[in-house]
């Protein structure tokens, strides 16, 4: 975007690490300028020695923001803490599974069971599963669109007032008019997001067909960002928009870069499973949790909004293969999440005494029309008729498919060994390349 600047050279504006409240504040800070203003406010249009520049010039791309790109900044970290507080936790009755027929015990499972998808067996009454792991993931792309260069371009407001059909001579409802409003403000922004998760999740069983649990996560988020703006003018000797400087000598560039961490409690799940039906040979329950917003929705540690799971659960077994399928509809509470209908299809596969496969297909599929809204094209039509694409960021789907691919490494009558990766099969929404994980369960 660089190259496109003609007239007066511009001159950077480098600034030094920001310390803002939280994490969410400071990529807010990517896109504010000077102290104590307003996002993409032009510091040196609005001269604070001449109030009416303030309203004329200096915030002529606040409200484009707003109605347009502003919808992106707030999605993006809107996605970061909703992302952290959808990563899944581990199977809520992993480990070997019982019945009791006249007090004694009598196993329902053969296998220590999938990694994050759900059986239909429950643990037994008054048996308790412990475990905890660790995961550990770097996002890069939105929507497929490289996280280190999100490309967008903030217009001019068009600017139709009976003042400016006065000053102009001429009427100002045409975007274009008067020809200041053609100037543009591509914007360069590299985000650098590192999240690692660690979750602790206790699950005990009520009865032979009924479990409840706990699922508590400690997350640690890391931040750097660094965005760039230019200011394009469109002819003239002078400029009527600049971030520092003079009309004459104007200051066309900036630039910001924050960086910072934060670690605390995420978001706790409580659920619970109901067994509707066993035999030898198959299962089915049905298990709900909700997600609540005690993680720092600030820190980028937790949505901050509350989200439900509803799923039906079907587990089967044939020998040693033991497929199992997970089926219902997420509920996310606040104005840019979208409900979904989740799906998870896969098998555990019992290799050796001690080694156990476990592969899934998880998915989350967005129910209606996406709450981002991606501003469409800008029409200027005057001098002459010309377009402008905001963003690189495409308007689609935030469908989420996942491979989950893992083993479960059983030690006698010691912990389970958990680990797993999850791959993207799809690039929709804010995505890893992949995601680690490696833990432990104790089922006693």
């Amino acid at each position: 975007m660089r190259r496109l600047l003609v007239g007066v050279a511009a001159c950077s504006m480098l600034a030094s690490p920001v310390r803002a409240q939280g994490l969410r504040d400071q990529i807010s800070q990517l896109f504010i300028f000077g102290a104590g203003q307003e996002p993409l406010f032009l510091g040196g249009t609005a001269d604070p020695s001449n109030p009416a520049t303030i309203q004329v010039h200096g915030n002529h791309f606040v409200p484009a923001a707003a109605a347009g790109n502003g919808t992106i900044i707030s999605f993006i970290t809107n996605a970061i803490s909703g992302n952290v507080a959808d990563f899944p936790f581990s199977a809520a009755s992993g480990g070997t599974t019982f019945r009791f027929e006249g007090g004694a015990p009598v196993r329902t499972s053969i296998s220590p069971g999938p990694v994050f998808a759900e059986r239909a067996q429950t643990l037994g009454r008054g048996r308790t599963l412990v475990g905890v792991s660790y995961n550990s993931f770097h996002y890069k792309t939105l929507r497929g669109v490289d996280l280190d260069n999100l490309q967008l371009i903030f217009t001019h407001a068009n600017v139709d007032t009976d003042a400016c059909d006065s000053i102009v001579g001429s009427d100002c409802a045409p975007m274009g008019v008067p020809t200041l409003e053609n100037d543009i403000m591509p914007f360069t922004l590299s985000l650098d997001v590192d999240v690692a998760l660690a979750s602790f999740v206790l699950t005990y069983g009520l009865s032979d067909r009924l479990d409840v649990g706990v699922a508590l996560p400690i997350v640690s988020t890391s931040l750097r960002g660094h965005s760039e703006a230019q200011i394009i003018p469109f002819g003239g000797p002078t400029a009527a928009h600049f971030f520092a400087g003079t009309p004459s000598n104007p200051v066309l560039g900036a630039s910001r870069f924050v960086e910072g961490s934060a670690t605390g409690l995420g978001d706790v799940a409580l659920r619970m499973k109901l067994n509707v039906r066993h035999s030898a040979q198959t299962s089915l329950a049905l298990l709900v949790d909700g997600r609540f917003p005690t993680g720092s929705e600030r820190d980028l540690l937790g949505a901050g909004k509350f989200s439900g799971r509803l799923l039906g659960v079907l587990s089967s077994r044939a020998g040693a293969f033991s497929p199992h399928a997970n089926f219902g509809y997420l509920l996310r509470s606040g104005t840019l999440r979208d409900d979904a209908v989740v799906a998870t299809l896969g098998f555990d596969h019992v290799l050796a005494p001690w080694a156990t496969l476990a592969v899934d297909l998880v998915s989350q599929l967005q129910v209606g029309d996406g709450k981002l809204v991606v501003p469409g094209t800008v029409t200027i039509e005057r001098p002459f008729r010309r377009t402008v694409r905001p963003s690189t960021i495409p308007d689609s789907r935030d469908d989420l498919v996942n491979g989950s691919f893992g083993f479960k490494f059983t030690t006698g009558p010691g912990p389970t060994i958990v680990a797993n990766t999850i791959w993207p099969l799809n690039r929709g929404g804010l995505r890893a390349n992949v995601l680690w994980t490696l833990g432990l369960e104790y089922n006693f």
